[in-house]
């Protein structure tokens, strides 16, 4: 069985000069090894969020209800990736059904706004483009609809429990740790200068919502945030309608209408999250689900489709044809990606077709193993008939959530409504322009989606849940985890710790601009100088980077002893733990 301590052997042990301790056992590169437990697993990528999941699971509730508290808590803890303000994706597995089922809680732009509008409105502030900060990108947020749909299918403890962690820090403070501290740095400078440029309309309430004493928060500093406490407050007393259709919404709304925003209360009364079924290709052996578009999952299993041709093994990981294979499958699908994939309830999208093994084998065909493509099309499907956080909790009775929660880029649209205490999404950035797009903006149309929750299962029973947050990173994340585990034998914590690749400069769903130049392979300092020198004689494009790598968590399923192996990403503050 894979995954199961039958773990890469470590390099011989040599004078590294590295400054890293030496691991007695497992992949010597590894942080750690996997955690272990019976009765439940969470993993997420902030430690208090992990706790706050476990001590739900401890106080009875299931895998749903620990999975958001932990969403909430994250919303405070780590604000620079996700929030009320955020949609929101799930794959749950339910082991009385015995299926896996997938929810799309992710929201949809104005109703009121045309396409015309929408350009007229970007004209008039000298922009040919949606903005990533503001009024314009803002839909709908779809987070706190996902949670009560969830709740109401698999929840057990009443919402008001669910929510208390995040209540109690929100208003005692909690410590900021050192990614999100240098995060919030980061974003504080770029909203003051969209602001000072025109595109941030209001900045006063980011301001008092997420500044102490006018500055960002450092490592360790107590953040408070009692704003966002109330909210919560009012969501747990008031359900769902007390966001979408209750004293919260007006406050939204008469937000929007004050700086000139689109959406309306009709807007948030019609935000619906939809159960959707998983979709899955075969690698190898095991099941690989994703969810169909609006979001970018399928591209996970493109591209697995294509590598299956390919014997990784042999090639050797990290080796210069195993990531020459990688990002050339990446380059073919991320052109089908900006072509096809939208909003299915405004344009058909093919995804039989996409995920034909005869499709893929088509594609396969254009790899040309000794140089790297500079410029891809998309290929036709029609075969005779289109910065987040990611988290996953396991409890005693077999129920599997894997979760992922986004406000889109860095911390969001940079608008936070008066005495709400979370900032709005910026997801509409990714709606094109140009009307004959399938991703074209459109009035109550969803944007194409870049947040992919994960599962794989194995002859019908689960293994693993799992995730790698991260934009356009997240399925080529994803394929390099199915890869470390079932291709090369790596545990849970390893396949997260190994060094990965990121490709960029693909077409964009957006399609502002066409791949013309290969790209840029960016490689994590692990792989080898030489690799890196083999890449560039194929003609790649080839840089060593800090990423943006992803951020992974992990649970997998012993089926024959029913024992969690839990893992958390090294390259974020998280934390797996169990009991």
């Amino acid at each position: 069985m894979i995954g199961f301590g039958d773990s890469i052997k470590a390099d011989d042990l040599v004078a590294r000069g590295d400054n890293r301790g030496t691991r007695i056992n497992g992949a010597d590169w590894a942080t750690r090894s996997p955690v272990l437990a019976t009765n439940g697993m969470v993993a997420t990528s902030q430690p208090l969020a992990t706790q706050a999941a476990l001590d739900i699971l401890k106080a009875g509730g299931t895998a749903v209800d620990a999975a958001i508290a932990a969403n909430a808590v994250l919303g405070l803890v780590e604000p620079t990736g996700n929030g009320m303000g955020g949609d929101l994706f799930a794959i749950v597995w339910d082991p009385n059904t015995k299926k896996l089922h997938g929810l799309n809680a992710s929201g949809h732009s104005p109703k009121g706004q045309t396409l015309d509008d929408l350009k007229a409105k970007l004209k008039a502030k000298g922009l040919d483009a949606i903005p990533g900060w503001g009024v314009l990108p803002v839909t709908v947020p779809g987070a706190v609809d996902g949670w009560f749909t969830l709740h109401s299918r698999f929840g057990k403890l009443p919402m008001k429990e669910n929510l208390a962690p995040a209540i109690h820090y929100a208003r005692e403070g909690y410590p900021v740790t050192q990614l999100i501290s240098y995060y919030m740095q980061r974003s504080q400078p770029m909203f003051e200068a969209k602001f000072e440029a025109g595109v941030l309309e209001e900045i006063d309430n980011y301001r008092k919502t997420y500044l102490i004493d006018g500055k960002a928060p450092v490592e360790g500093q107590i953040f408070k945030n009692p704003d966002l406490a109330n909210t919560l407050e009012a969501i747990a007393k008031g359900g769902r309608d007390a966001f979408y259709n209750g004293p919260l919404t007006d406050t939204m709304v008469a937000y929007f209408k004050r700086l000139g925003g689109a959406l309306t209360k009709d807007d948030f009364a019609s935000q619906h999250a939809d159960w959707v079924q998983p979709v899955s290709t075969n690698y190898r052996g095991y099941d690989v689900w994703e969810l169909p578009p609006n979001g970018q999952g399928i591209a996970v299993l493109q591209m697995l489709n294509i590598l299956e041709g390919y014997d990784l093994k042999a090639m050797g990981h990290n080796s210069a044809d195993y990531l020459h294979v990688m990002a050339e499958a990446k380059k073919l699908v991320y052109e089908d990606r900006a072509r096809f994939y939208a909003d299915p309830n405004f344009v058909d999208v093919p995804v039989e077709g996409l995920l034909s093994k005869a499709y893929a084998e088509k594609r396969r065909a254009l790899i040309d193993m000794k140089k790297a493509a500079k410029e891809v099309d998309p290929g036709d499907p029609i075969l005779g008939h289109g910065d987040t956080i990611y988290m996953t909790v396991a409890d005693k009775d077999g129920m599997m959530v894997s979760l992922i929660q986004s406000n889109f880029r860095g911390m969001g649209s940079g608008l936070v409504a008066d005495g709400l205490g979370f900032m709005f999404q910026d997801r509409g950035e990714q709606f094109a322009l140009d009307a004959s797009h399938p991703n074209a903006y459109a009035p109550g149309k969803r944007p194409f989606h870049t947040i992919i929750p994960a599962f794989m299962t194995k002859d019908g029973k689960p293994l693993l849940s799992f995730g790698l947050m991260g934009g356009d990173m997240q399925p080529q994340g994803h394929v390099q985890i199915v890869a470390n585990i079932v291709d090369f034998g790596m545990n849970v914590q390893e396949a997260g710790d190994a060094a990965r690749y990121y490709h960029t400069g693909s077409t964009e769903p957006d399609v502002l601009k066409r791949m013309t130049d290969g790209g840029e392979l960016q490689l994590e300092t692990g792989v080898p100088q030489a690799v890196a020198d083999a890449l560039k004689a194929r003609g790649h494009n080839v840089s060593y980077s800090k990423g943006p790598y992803g951020g992974y968590q992990a649970i997998l399923r012993d089926p024959e002893t029913g024992v969690y192996w839990g893992a958390s990403e090294m390259r974020k503050d998280g934390m797996a733990a169990g009991y």
